[in-house]
């Protein structure tokens, strides 16, 4: 399978760390959390956390305390399908395809639910076929852009599909709220929302730069579920969000890599660049011991989380596009991780 097109999207509004914590503290009801977590949005929002700046479907910042059921879904049935679209509009042009020519539209999100689900607002939207393959996967979190990619790898050596649209999208701001859990106080200061897509076939094209997936593993870990997961209460989506989270994803995504690259006879060496799903800084800060990887081997995803936060599963397509853009050919290292607690990787060969 090739990647011939990728395309990404973000809301246009953007908003600095600084302007969430002044908007915080106009806020009426902060007082009514504690002083440690008062303190906690402070250190979050304000320290050197690896995030300066996050793209979210508010056009102002008051609107994130305005917090219904009701509000939430709205906000993601508005903003998912657009962002949704885009992204895969984005990398229809880059792959130089027309929307009669995609098979199957595979779309990926965690932080919203539609029925019907969002590949038939994006199959209208592009104009796809009507008899496109619908795939929408739904909980696998911050992770899902691998599995995603993965079903479109099978549709495509099954020999059904020549090209499928793979599609993530994740408005984290419909499962945004404060009150004084320390999870939910750290993802409202850290996620952001965003959205990716690729264009998958069964052959390269002959402009861009040639990107193949060659080999692809899942490591499921259900023991430590309840560390990175989703939850509902009153009606809301409620973040879990637990301190063994980084380390754990560090040790996972390293013994996934040694096996996939054990399969495939590739050292850690020869691996050019690292297209890894960042968390926060202490994922990376993981990754790096884990992994014994530099600064440099990290910039792209670095640099991701620094500009837009953890937009959770499109991570790793804006992660490629910057690799895409300005990175050397050889060996590549994509991987992902999140609810479950499950851990994905791909080796692509760039050229």
């Amino acid at each position: 399978m090739f990647i011939i097109g990728l395309g990404t999207a973000l809301p246009a509004t953007r908003y600095t760390q600084v302007q969430c914590w002044e908007a915080l503290t106009s806020w009426e009801r902060l007082n009514d959390l504690t002083p440690r977590s008062r303190a906690t949005l402070k250190k979050v929002l304000l320290s050197q956390n690896g995030v300066v700046s996050r793209h979210l479907a508010l056009p102002v910042l008051t609107e994130a305390f305005a917090v219904t059921p009701d509000v939430l879904h709205a906000r993601f049935s508005e903003h998912a399908p657009a962002l949704a679209t885009e992204a895969a509009a984005q990398a229809l042009r880059h792959a130089q395809c027309e929307p009669a020519e995609i098979d199957a539209l595979i779309v990926s999100t965690c932080t919203g639910y539609l029925c019907p689900g969002l590949t038939s607002y994006v199959t209208e939207r592009l104009g796809l076929r009507a008899d496109v393959l619908p795939l929408d996967l739904v909980g696998q979190g911050c992770g899902a852009a691998l599995p995603n990619l993965r079903m479109a790898d099978a549709l495509v050596a099954s020999g059904r599909c020549r090209r499928v649209m793979s599609v993530c999208v994740e408005v984290c701001s419909a499962a945004f709220y404060v009150d004084d859990d320390p999870g939910v106080l750290i993802s409202a200061c850290l996620f952001g929302d965003a959205a990716g897509a690729a264009v998958l076939a069964d052959a390269p094209i002959s402009q861009g730069r040639r990107v193949e997936w060659t080999r692809s593993e899942s490591f499921l870990d259900p023991a430590h579920r309840d560390l990175l997961r989703f939850e509902q209460r009153n009606g809301m989506l409620r973040n879990i969000l637990t301190p063994p989270v980084p380390l754990l994803a560090a040790q996972h995504a390293a013994k996934l890599f040694r096996e996939v690259a054990h399969q495939a006879g590739v050292k850690k060496k020869e691996i050019a660049n690292w297209i890894f799903h960042a968390g926060g800084r202490d994922v990376l800060v993981a990754l790096r011991q884990e992994f014994d990887l530099t600064d440099n081997d990290l910039q792209w995803s670095a640099s991701v989380l620094r500009e837009l936060g953890n937009v959770s599963s499109p991570f790793v397509f804006h992660v490629m596009e910057r690799a895409l853009a300005k990175g050397q050919g050889g060996w590549w290292w994509m991987s992902s991780f999140g609810a479950g607690f499950s851990c994905h990787g791909a080796l692509l060969a760039v050229e």
